[in-house]
């Protein structure tokens, strides 16, 4: 008889073989992005002094300023602020916003609602601090049908106040597709070409970056942030986040990181700057590896017989993959099998809990070497419905395949416990679509 074990390494196997091709198109993507990060380092003449980094004030560390001019070169920007002491994404867009906007400004959300933990920095929620709070006010364009940008409504959304357009690259905690830069360059070139440069065009660049061969910045954006533990650090940045773009706005940013007046010239880098480097070096390799992982991680979930997106012969935009449960029970388990393949933490069992930023209750499966690294492998999701799991990362594809044997282990157990699964593996008919079951 066919063990479930045997039967989940075989379906592996089995999808394994099925996405080379797709796996020999992330090759050739991770090879132009590594160049384009190379020619960057040695543009700006990185050395090994450049490494050390600095204490105290932090003036003078030109390592640190010099990682910010490499970053700009491969952004396609003008400048850059690349810090430890920016958080997260979240803590990085609220610089970016709050360094562009002021009171009596508004502000389009062109990608409809923005992610969980944005609502209360602009104002969707109510909290201290937030640009409602301090006289912003705001837009929230819905997408199209298909998860497009509704151009005409965009423009409709527009006021003599309005200062900037915002755009939320990856799909977040939201069923809708992510957004390409090539949608994004369509969304800009129709804004300028009505409007000018008089729109600030900003993009919440999480989980997106080096998933295609160029960033938003080279397509028009006036700025982008994002956060170092997730696509830009590589998977070994300990902490930090990013804006690059226009320089006028990344100083602005900068000013409400540090001071105004201060802005770029102070912040230490505190020991990070080689692991900041190195993270970026790698990060190309590194978000291939977890492009791959999900490629086949939608060919398994499907055959298993759930609704993912997108499905794994989509071309993709950012690095999360969807998968629907439709029952909180459901996702639980899934996360508890992520959790169960982590290098760290693999004995711990789940609970939905309160999250800082969350509306909802929130189930992470987050095994990681660094706390909420999402470019290591990891899933999450609210705890609402249709009750939608969203994995992402992986720092080696070997990772990601034992993870999504265990998966598909774990599924088939319970598949066969219900009956839906006869002894000798077949599989049972109507398992698609099992989360409306």
């Amino acid at each position: 008889m066919t063990t479930v074990r045997e039967e989940a390494m075989r379906l592996v196997a089995a999808c394994r073989r099925e996405v080379q091709k797709r796996w020999a198109e992330v090759d050739e993507l991770a090879l132009a992005n590594q160049r384009r990060v190379l020619e960057a380092l040695w543009a700006e003449g990185v050395g090994a002094h450049d490494l050390n980094g600095s204490t105290g004030y932090g003036y003078g560390d030109e390592g640190r300023d010099k990682l910010e001019r490499v970053f700009a070169r491969v952004f396609g920007a003008q400048a850059a602020l690349v810090r430890p002491q920016v958080i997260s994404g979240t803590h990085a867009l609220r610089l970016g916003l709050f360094g562009v906007l002021r009171p009596g400004d508004h502000l389009v959300f062109a990608t409809g609602t923005p992610y969980d933990t944005l609502e209360s920095v602009v104002g969707l929620r109510p909290a201290p601090g937030s640009l409602a709070e301090w006289g912003v006010s705001h837009t929230v364009v819905p997408l199209t049908e298909d998860g497009g940008v509704d151009i005409r409504r965009v423009m409709d959304a527009l006021t003599p106040r309005t200062r900037a357009v915002f755009f939320q690259r990856s799909r977040g905690y939201s069923d809708r597709r992510a957004l390409s830069v090539g949608d994004l360059e369509a969304a800009f070139g129709a804004l300028r070409s009505a409007l000018g440069d008089g729109l600030v065009l900003m993009v919440d660049n999480c989980y997106g970056e080096f998933v295609e061969d160029r960033e938003p910045t080279h397509a028009g954006a006036d700025l982008v942030m994002g956060s170092l533990i997730k696509n830009p650090g590589g998977g070994v940045a300990p902490t930090g986040g990013y804006v690059a773009g226009r320089a006028e706005y990344v100083q602005r940013a900068a000013e409400q990181l540090t001071a105004p007046g201060i802005g770029l010239e102070a912040g230490p880098s505190l020991g990070v700057l080689r692991l900041f480097y190195q993270g970026l070096f790698l990060a190309p390799h590194t978000v291939a590896q977890a492009l791959k992982g999900s490629i086949l991680a939608a060919c398994v979930l499907e055959r298993l017989g759930f609704e993912v997106s997108p499905r794994w012969q989509e071309p993709r935009s950012d690095l999360i993959l969807s998968a629907r449960f439709g029952d909180p029970r459901a996702l639980l388990a899934f996360c508890q099998a992520v959790q169960s393949a982590a290098p760290v933490d693999a004995f711990v069992r789940l609970e939905a809990a309160p999250m800082a930023g969350y509306e909802d209750q929130v189930v992470m499966a987050a095994g990681t070497f660094i706390q909420g690294g999402s470019l290591e492998l990891s899933a999450d999701g609210p705890m609402r419905p249709p009750y939608t799991g969203y994995m992402q990362g992986g720092l080696t594809l070997e990772h990601v395949v034992i993870a999504l044997e265990r998966i598909a282990e774990a599924v088939l157990a319970q598949d066969r416990a219900e009956g839906r699964m006869t002894p000798d593996g077949a599989r049972a008919a109507g398992l698609a679509q099992r989360q409306h079951s």
